[in-house]
C-alpha cells in the first residue's frame, strides 16, 4: 500500500474551508478481528488519516464528525496498516455499508450511497475477471511449456475483450458522475482507427502523438477532488517520465500547459507545483535543473503560488536558483583568479594563511595587490577546445581514488582531443598534503591551483557541498557537462566531439 502519514508537517501550506454539514459513515463488517481501523484520505502520492475509530464492537465501524469530509476516494485501512477496500465520500456522507471477512469484495453491498453502489459493481467485476485468470492458468497446470502458452494466450485475449467491453460500457452508463471521473484517471486514451505508416504497418508515430495528445482527455484540473483518488498522481508521474520527451525544454512546455488548466492557487494547483519543483530541484538527470529554475522564476519567485510555501522556504528557494541559474548548461562560467602551486608558499607568507576574519582577509589583499596579480592563474587563460574543471579535497577519500583515475583516463585521447584540466583545489588549509598528493600520484598533466586569497566564493558560485565536482566547458567556458564521474569524462569528450564534427559537417554541405 502506499506510505500514509498523519498531516502534521509539509513543506507545502494548504488550506481547506471547514463545512457545517456533519458525516456518519457506518460500515458493518462481519468477521472483522480489529480493535481499531483508520478512514485514511488519498492525496495525490501521500495518504493522511482522516479519522480513526478506536471502538469495534461485533464488526460495526463508525467514522463521525461535525464537519464535513474533503470529497474524495478514501480507504479503509485494518489496525495493522493493510488496505480492506475503498470507497467514494462526497455531496452524500452518511451511508451505511456492509461487507463480510470471508470475501470482502464479493459481499460489499451499500445503503444509501448510489455512487458507492455503481463503484463496487465495477470492482466486484475486476476482482471477479482476475479470479477467472487465476482458474485459467490453474487448468495449464500439467501441460507443455508450448501448450500451456497458446491456451494463456488464446484466454488471456478473451478474458481483456471482456474487460475492455465492460469498462467501455460501464464508463458510458457513468457518464457526468464522480465515479466516471475517477476511473476515466486510470483508462488509457488509445486510437481506434489506426492509419497504415508506408511500410504497410500501423503508424507508430501517429499512434504516440494520439495517446500523448488525449492522455488527460476528460480530466477536469480544476476539481480538487480528483488530487484525492488512488489514481491522479499515477497518471501525472506517468506523462512526465514514460510518455513526454525527456528534455528540460519540453518537461518546461508540458508543466506550463497543465498548471494552466488548474486555478490558480487550488489544491491541485499548489500541490502540482509543490510536486514539481521537488521532483526537478532534486532530479538526477542532467539539465533538468533548468526545470526547477523555471518552475521557481515562473511561478514561486512571482507570487503564483502564495499558499505552496512559506516565506522562509520561499526565501531558501531564492537562495538556491540564484546559484543554480548560473550553472545551467551553456550558461558561460564567471571567471575564476586561482594560484598555482608554483606561488602557493610565497602567498601563504603574506599572511592569509592566518587571517581570520574577511577585513583581514580584505586588507591583506589590498595590501599585497601588486605582488598578488601577476600570480594569478585564471580559468579564462586556460586555451583549449574544453576545459575540464575540477574541484577536489586532498584529504577526500573520493577525490584521492577519482582524481588519479580522471588523470589515467585522459591519457587515452590526449592526442586526439584538445582538452585541459583545471584541478581547483578546494581546502587551501590543505596545500602541504595537496602537493605532496600530486607529486606521488605524478598529477604533471592538470593545472593545478588553489585559492589562498578567498577571493572566489567557490562552494556558492559553483554550488560545492561534496567533492569531487566536474564540469566540462567549451572553448567559450559554457558549461556542456557538469556534475560527471571521473569514469565518465572521456565519453563526454568524445560525444562534445563527435557533435562538433557532425554540426561542422553540416555547415559546410550547407555553405557547398
Amino acid at each position: 500500500m502506499k506510505k500514509f502519514i498523519l498531516l502534521l508537517a509539509s513543506a507545502a501550506i494548504f488550506t481547506f474551508s471547514a463545512k457545517s454539514q456533519a458525516y456518519d459513515i457506518k460500515i458493518n463488517f462481519k468477521g472483522c478481528k480489529d480493535t481499531m481501523v483508520y478512514l485514511v484520505k488519498y492525496t495525490f502520492d501521500q495518504q493522511y488519516i482522516a479519522d480513526t475509530c478506536k471502538t469495534i464492537k461485533n464488526g460495526l465501524i463508525q467514522f463521525k464528525g461535525k464537519k464535513e469530509l474533503d470529497k474524495g476516494v478514501y480507504t479503509l485501512v485494518s489496525e495493522g496498516k493493510s488496505i480492506y477496500f475503498d470507497f467514494f465520500i462526497n455531496e452524500n456522507q452518511k451511508f451505511v455499508i456492509n461487507t463480510d471477512a470471508a470475501d470482502i469484495v464479493a459481499n460489499l453491498k451499500v445503503t444509501g450511497n448510489k455512487e458507492n453502489d455503481q463503484f463496487f459493481s465495477y470492482i466486484k467485476y475486476i476482482t471477479g475477471k482476475n479470479g477467472d485468470f487465476n482458474k485459467i492458468r490453474e487448468k495449464t497446470k500439467g501441460m507443455n511449456k508450448e501448450d500451456s502458452t497458446k491456451f494463456m494466450n488464446e484466454k488471456i485475449l478473451e478474458l481483456n475483450q471482456e474487460v475492455k467491453k465492460f469498462d467501455a460500457d460501464f464508463m458510458q452508463k457513468a457518464k457526468g458522475t464522480f465515479v466516471y471521473d475517477v476511473l476515466n484517471l486510470k483508462t488509457e486514451k488509445e486510437p481506434t482507427d489506426i492509419p497504415k505508416a508506408k511500410n504497410g504497418r500501423p503508424d507508430s508515430v501517429y499512434q504516440y502523438y494520439y495517446y500523448k495528445n488525449h492522455f488527460f482527455d476528460g480530466i477536469d484540473f480544476k476539481d480538487e477532488r480528483i488530487i484525492r483518488t488512488p489514481f491522479f498522481d499515477d497518471r501525472v508521474k506517468k506523462y512526465f517520465e514514460s510518455v513526454i520527451l525527456m528534455h528540460p525544454d519540453s518537461v518546461i512546455l508540458e508543466i506550463d500547459k497543465i498548471l494552466a488548466k488548474c486555478d490558480e492557487n487550488n489544491l491541485i494547483y499548489n500541490l502540482l507545483i509543490g510536486y514539481f519543483t521537488y521532483k526537478y530541484e532534486q532530479s538526477k538527470i542532467m539539465g533538468f535543473d533548468k526545470v526547477f529554475v523555471h518552475i521557481a522564476d515562473k511561478y514561486i519567485l512571482s507570487g503564483k503560488a502564495k499558499g505552496v510555501y512559506t516565506e522562509e522556504t520561499i526565501k531558501n528557494i531564492k537562495e538556491r536558483v540564484d546559484i543554480m541559474r548560473n550553472l545551467l548548461l551553456d550558461a558561460k562560467v564567471s571567471e575564476l583568479y586561482m594560484i598555482d602551486t608554483t606561488y602557493g608558499k610565497p602567498v601563504r607568507k603574506m599572511g592569509f594563511d592566518t587571517a581570520s576574519t574577511s577585513k583581514s582577509i580584505t586588507d591583506l589583499y589590498y595590501k599585497n595587490i601588486d605582488r598578488l596579480t601577476p600570480m594569478f592563474k585564471t580559468l579564462y587563460s586556460v586555451n583549449a577546445k574544453y576545459t575540464v574543471l575540477v574541484f577536489w579535497a586532498a584529504d577526500c577519500g573520493h577525490c584521492q581514488t577519482e582524481v588519479p583515475k580522471l588523470h589515467e583516463d585522459l591519457k587515452a585521447i590526449k592526442s586526439s582531443i584538445d582538452y585541459k584540466v583545471f584541478a581547483v583545489q578546494t581546502k587551501d588549509e590543505l596545500y602541504d598534503s595537496w602537493k605532496k598528493f600530486i607529486i606521488e600520484k605524478k598529477l604533471n598533466d592538470f593545472i593545478h591551483v588553489f585559492d589562498p586569497v578567498h577571493i572566489n566564493n567557490l562552494k556558492e558560485r559553483f554550488d560545492i557541498y561534496s567533492t569531487p565536482v566536474i564540469y566540462v566547458l567549451d572553448k567559450d567556458k559554457k558549461i556542456k557537462a557538469k556534475r560527471l564521474g571521473a569514469d565518465q569524462v572521456v565519453e563526454m569528450l568524445k560525444t562534445l566531439e563527435l557533435i562538433d564534427k557532425e554540426n561542422n559537417k553540416k555547415v559546410n554541405q550547407n555553405q557547398n
